[in-house]
């Protein structure tokens, strides 16, 4: 029997959108390397990209 998979933390709020001078999304702050790899960096990498975008977003919304 398989034991079912754990949920992965994403940020992503379906607004994917890429700011071509920034080069992060829009939506969730990731930058396109982020967003690739989400499933492959685990947890506590995941994690601690979350923490950094608040700050992400704040800076895009104040160009």
């Amino acid at each position: 029997m398989n034991a079912p998979l754990p949920p992965v933390s994403s940020p992503c709020v379906r607004i994917c959108r890429i700011d071509p001078q920034a080069r992060i999304c829009e939506g969730c702050g990731r930058s396109l390397d982020e967003i690739a790899n989400w499933m492959a960096i685990g947890e506590v990498r995941r994690r601690a990209v979350m923490a950094e975008l608040p700050g992400r977003l704040a800076r895009l919304a104040g160009r």
